[in-house]
C-alpha cells in the first residue's frame, strides 16, 4: 500500500511539473562596431555579456550574441548581416553608424545603409523584435552635419516601428574616467555604464 501511494505521489509530481511552462530561450544578437566588439577589452568585459549575465540573473534563458566588428561602418554592415542571419534571432540591437560620422560619410547613405540592414532582418525573420541603437557624430563636423545624423535614428525608429535607445553612449561620452585614453571607446566601467542604457529596454521584449 505505501509503496501505491509513494507511486501515486511521483505520478502526481510529474504531472504537475509538466504543466509548469518551460520558458523558450531567446536569442539576442548585438550587430555593430567596436563599440558592441569591446575595442580593447574582453568579449566578457563588453555590455553585451553584461547584459547576458544580468538577464540570466533575473531568471530569463537567453543566448546573446556579440557580432560587433571594429571599425566597421554602415555599408560593411549591409554586406555582412546576411551571414548573421544564417543563425535563427529573436531580439536583433542595431549598433552602427559612429564610424560612418568619424568618416564624414554622406548622410542619405548611412540612412540607406542602416534601412537596408532592418529591411533583410525582417525579410529573414518577420517576427524579430528590432532595437536601433542612436549615435551622435563629432562636433567637428558641423552644427548641420551632426544634427542631421542625430536625427537619422528616431526617424529610422519611428519608420519601421522599432524601439530606440536616442544615445547609446549616455552619460558615457565625453567623460574621461569612463574611456579608453582614445577618448572614443568605453573600458570596463564605461561599458557597465552602457549595458545599463541598453538593458532597461529589454523588460517588455523579454
Amino acid at each position: 500500500m505505501k509503496l501505491f501511494l509513494r507511486s501515486i505521489i511521483i505520478i502526481n509530481s510529474f504531472l504537475l511539473l509538466s504543466l509548469v511552462p518551460i520558458q523558450d530561450k531567446k536569442t539576442i544578437v548585438f550587430f555593430g562596431d567596436s563599440l558592441t566588439a569591446g575595442m580593447g577589452l574582453s568579449k566578457e568585459q563588453a555590455f553585451p555579456a553584461l547584459i547576458q549575465k544580468t538577464l540570466e540573473k533575473k531568471g530569463s534563458n537567453v543566448e546573446v550574441i556579440n557580432a560587433g566588428l571594429s571599425g566597421e561602418t554602415t555599408a560593411g554592415g549591409l554586406s555582412r548581416i546576411d551571414w548573421i542571419l544564417r543563425k535563427p534571432m529573436d531580439i536583433f540591437v542595431l549598433e552602427l553608424g559612429a564610424n560612418d560620422a568619424l568618416r564624414g560619410l554622406p548622410l542619405d547613405q548611412t540612412k540607406q545603409n542602416l534601412q537596408g540592414i532592418i529591411d533583410k532582418v525582417k525579410l529573414k525573420y518577420p517576427n524579430v523584435k528590432i532595437v536601433v541603437a542612436g549615435m551622435m557624430a563629432p562636433p567637428n563636423l558641423g552644427t548641420q552635419y551632426t544634427s542631421k545624423f542625430k536625427d537619422i535614428y528616431p526617424t529610422i525608429a519611428l519608420k519601421n516601428n522599432l524601439i530606440l535607445i536616442p544615445f547609446i553612449l549616455e552619460n558615457v561620452a565625453g567623460h574621461v574616467d569612463l574611456n579608453l585614453p582614445d577618448g572614443i571607446h568605453p573600458n570596463v566601467e564605461g561599458h557597465k555604464i552602457v549595458a545599463q542604457n541598453v538593458i532597461k529596454y529589454f523588460d517588455n521584449l523579454l
